[in-house]
């Protein structure tokens, strides 16, 4: 076989094929193409062996996890508007850079007085979940040993983690976990714990300031820590964004919906009524072909932006894993973070901002800070796998 043949052989097996869903089909797309590519090397090293060429070694069935964010983007690019993290990437020194350290005392006698982050480790191969640890503005990591949450569930018996990316207050003081049929709020400078009754399978918590928001399937709830007492709101559980806690909480803000229906909802409360105004999704600020498909995870705000996690389009290519950037004002997204396809389907969650970078984490891997405006991408913090909430608020 010519160097030529064995050329289109491999560029065939590795082929695109763009997807009608990409937010099913990206991740099946991903996998074929990994398979469509080990069946070419073994083709070829076949031939090469029969040629008389020299050995190949074969691959290994199961690629590795990655220890670096795979894309092709060299340097930075200030103010671009589609945004790829570099090859190898850097870890600069940060206080989060101690999030996966051993624990070294228990929450019970060492309360914080700030926490940073909540972190639980999973077991990515077994599944089995860690005891939740609190990192603390000391740099130690503590054994949240005064509770220990159950699983959520819905009402159709899907379980999850009890760790939310939401659970965290943006002081780093409270930490909140939504249960079945109430919620369980510890204060993490003294180690104390309140649970509140509240009826519903529960499963999502979020902090606006000093408010806490529950939520089921499909009803959130706003809890009044003082009382008890628990209204209902009419936003979805699932779409609600964390306001930022230095502005205003009485506006708060939901976004979703699927591909040309995505849409920012503005939610205003009075005293006896809360109203609602929609605004279409805008993506005529980046490049023909970019957009978003289809969010997941939690939505960030840090003053006028919210940063969110989703299934974007780069180019014409669907079912790339991103993030994007848009103004909380006008609905126009401003910036994509295009992470790639060949990653763990949504593996790239958005847990707040620090400053004018955004948070996000890099399944299996660790945590990742890019900054918009710079096109900046860093590493935080690396070898974690598991549930993840971090005070940036």
């Amino acid at each position: 076989m010519r160097d030529e043949d064995l050329t289109r052989l491999l560029t065939l097996a590795a082929e695109e094929v763009r997807p009608s869903h990409p937010a099913a089909a990206g991740w099946e797309r991903a996998r074929r193409v990994r398979r469509a590519r080990r069946v070419a090397g073994a083709t070829a090293t076949a031939v090469v062996l029969l040629t008389g060429g020299a050995v190949l070694a074969l691959r290994p069935a199961d690629p590795p996890a990655p220890t670096t964010a795979a894309t092709a983007a060299a340097t930075p690019v200030p103010n671009a508007p589609v945004q790829q993290p570099p090859e190898q990437l850097t870890y600069p020194a940060s206080p989060l850079n101690r999030l996966g350290d051993p624990v070294t005392a228990s929450l019970s006698n060492r309360p914080v007085r700030q926490a940073l982050a909540l972190y639980q480790p999973v077991d990515p191969q077994t599944r089995a979940e860690g005891r939740i640890r609190v990192l603390g503005d000391d740099g130690l990591v503590r054994e949240l040993d005064v509770v220990t949450p159950a699983r959520t569930r819905d009402a159709s018996g899907n379980e999850a983690s009890a760790l939310k990316s939401g659970s965290l207050s943006a002081d780093g003081r409270l930490a909140a976990f939504a249960q079945t049929d109430e919620v369980i709020v510890v204060d993490l400078t003294t180690a104390q714990v309140r649970r509140y009754p509240l009826n519903g399978y529960l499963e999502h918590v979020l902090w606006a300031g000093d408010r806490l928001f529950v939520g089921d399937n499909d009803t959130a709830y706003e809890l009044d820590r003082r009382t008890g007492a628990a209204r209902t709101m009419p936003l979805s559980p699932w779409e609600m964004v964390v306001p930022d806690p230095a502005g205003r909480t009485d506006t708060l803000l939901t976004l979703g919906g699927l591909r040309d229906g995505l849409a920012l909802s503005r939610w205003t409360q009075s005293a006896d009524r809360t109203d609602r105004g929609n605004r279409p999704l805008d993506f005529r600020a980046l490049p023909a072909g970019n957009r978003v498909n289809e969010f997941y995870g939690r939505a960030w705000q840090r003053g006028d932006q919210i940063a969110q996690a989703g299934w974007i389009s780069t180019g014409g290519k669907d079912g790339l894993e991103g993030v994007a950037v848009l103004n909380a004002t006008t609905g126009v997204v401003t910036r994509l973070l295009d992470l790639g396809r060949d990653r763990w389907k949504g593996c790239c969650q958005v847990l707040g901002w620090e400053g004018d970078a955004v948070l996000l984490r890099q399944d299996p891997d660790g945590l990742l800070r890019w900054r918009p405006a710079t096109g900046e991408v860093t590493g935080v913090a690396r070898g974690l796998y598991g549930e993840i909430s971090l005070a940036a608020g």
